[in-house]
């Protein structure tokens, strides 16, 4: 069956808890449950991971670019968006495709969070639908991956 690896970045372990003026009170268990939803629905595999160590993600996204079943990966890079030029080069060096999701509006934001290095690279980007965007963005892979 075809998969898709949904990847978190640093501090979306504290989702719930951690500003929940911003990012609401979805644990990410919830997002959890609400991907393997969305992705069973489509007929998907799901493979869901959080790290908050940068080299890390970097691995998961190479990993995907290895295996032939991973339909695209959804990643929500955290503030490694706007920091890190390594998640950059490594999604440019894989065949999958990526899309990038913020659950809050990075935009009506600080300045600093208006850019991302991942953008350029991604296949497509869903941002400020809070943690639907997660399974909009596993709807939308299907289309991309064609």
């Amino acid at each position: 069956m075809t998969s898709v690896l949904v990847l978190n970045g640093p501090n979306l372990n504290l989702l719930g808890t951690r500003r929940p003026e911003v990012y609401g009170t979805t644990t990410l268990a919830d997002v959890d449950r609400l991907c393997r939803d969305t992705a069973a629905g489509l007929g998907l595999d799901l493979d869901f991971r959080q790290t908050n160590h940068e080299g890390v993600l970097i691995d998961w996204i190479h990993e995907a670019g290895d295996v032939r079943d991973v339909l695209g990966v959804v990643l929500n890079a955290g503030a490694y968006t706007h920091t890190s030029v390594a998640l950059h080069d490594a999604i440019e060096a894989v065949e999958v495709p990526v899309v990038e999701v913020h659950i809050s509006n990075v935009h009506r934001r600080e300045v600093f969070r208006h850019h991302s290095y991942v953008s350029a690279v991604a296949a497509g980007i869903v941002v400020g639908f809070g943690v639907e965007g997660y399974a909009l963005a596993i709807r939308g892979l299907p289309g991309l991956a064609r």
